[in-house]
């Protein structure tokens, strides 16, 4: 993985640089697609006391500077990754939960663009793709075949 200059980028935001803003950029880049409890647990783990509001905050503050992107799959938590302003989108299984970056279905961002716009001017297309990972079709697969569950 490419080392991440989190100083700089917090500083090209606007932002101070802490501890806990640098701890969580750490997490989430150690933890792609973690929920806000999750990153929590590993800021705490780098820095020992720090409460989840704060994290929380943090989180929300970064998401507002774009450094960091929220990804909501409908039904779970929010989960986060590094912004990479790549405009990609994400497979998600609907058995065990994992999420899987993709690559922008069509060209360059906005990807694809609707029928009717209704004057907006698109910028983004937020695609999620829903289905069975590999592991999860194999067990069914596997659950399937007389004699082996």
């Amino acid at each position: 993985m490419p080392s991440i200059d989190h100083t700089a980028a917090l500083r090209g935001a606007g932002l101070r640089v802490t501890a806990p803003r640098l701890a969580t950029l750490d997490a989430v880049t150690e933890h792609p697609h973690a929920d806000a409890d999750t990153i929590a647990q590993a800021v705490r783990e780098r820095l020992g006391t720090v409460s989840r509001q704060a994290v929380y905050d943090v989180l929300n503050a970064l998401s507002d500077e774009e450094l960091l992107r929220r990804v909501s799959v409908g039904g779970r938590s929010m989960q986060y990754e590094l912004h990479r302003h790549d405009n990609h989108h994400h497979l998600v299984c609907r058995e065990c939960g994992r999420l899987e970056d993709v690559p922008c279905a069509v060209g360059a961002a906005p990807c694809l663009l609707p029928h009717e716009d209704h004057g907006f001017a698109i910028e983004v297309a937020d695609v999620v793709y829903r289905g069975l990972c590999s592991d999860c079709l194999a067990r069914h697969r596997a659950e399937s075949v007389p004699g082996t569950a």
